[in-house]
């Protein structure tokens, strides 16, 4: 082990993470009591400085197994860009419906970013075709959704509608953020996504900030 920073600890967990695969169980439980849409949602681009909060819910056909669904599923922060990407049309493909919800910079800095998450999963099961009998969340319950709703710590490592909801919202804001990189290219966010890299606190030092930052976080 080198350094004193974690690092090496960090990576390690980060391997044990990734051996954990999400289930079913949760959802063939509800499909046998006869609750038939059970859609997962999830959010991502809470921490960077740059960017909007992006959110998917996702539901699966009920009776699914995981023999039917794509294969390699877990939290998207354990898989590779390149994992994610030839996940997320799989998903999209095997899922009865799936509905995108967005807050925007501009939004993130009146409401702040707590609010804007729990704004973008509102927004993204909405957004569904269909509506649901039950909504699997990671993290805290919503208010005023019109349904049952279940929350789970670590919904994403666990629970397998909300790692694809995970995967394709990761994807979804990364095309967003590589459309943003084609206006304001000296920011590197195609690399780096908006997060607070060296790169990009660099770059903002010496650019200061573009219309695309969130002037409510510390830039610097």
């Amino acid at each position: 082990m080198r350094g004193n920073d974690g690092e090496p600890l960090r990576s390690l967990v980060l391997f044990f993470v990734a051996m954990i695969f999400p289930q079913l169980t949760v959802e063939h439980a509800l499909w046998q009591q006869g609750i038939q849409i059970v859609a997962g949602v999830d959010e991502v681009g809470m921490g960077p400085l740059a960017g909007p909060v992006v959110a998917a819910a996702v539901a699966f056909p009920a009776g699914s197994t995981l023999d039917d669904l794509p294969r390699g599923v877990r939290d998207s922060k354990t898989l590779s860009a390149q994992a994610r990407e030839r996940l997320a049309p799989a998903i999209r493909r095997a899922a009865l419906a799936v509905g995108f919800g967005l807050v925007e910079v501009e939004e993130i800095d009146e409401i702040n970013i707590y609010q804007a998450g729990r704004k973008a999963r509102r927004l993204a099961l909405a957004a569904l075709p269909i509506t649901p009998e039950r909504a699997l969340i990671d993290g805290r319950t919503l208010s005023d959704l019109p349904y049952p709703q279940q929350a789970f710590v670590k919904g994403d490592r666990d629970i397998y509608s909300i790692a694809a909801a995970s995967i394709i919202a990761k994807v979804h804001r990364d095309c967003l953020m590589t459309e943003l990189h084609a206006r304001y290219p000296q920011y590197g966010f195609a690399k780096h996504m908006g997060y607070g890299t060296v790169a990009h606190r660099e770059a903002l030092r010496q650019f200061g900030p573009c219309p695309a930052h969130r002037r409510s976080f510390r830039l610097l």
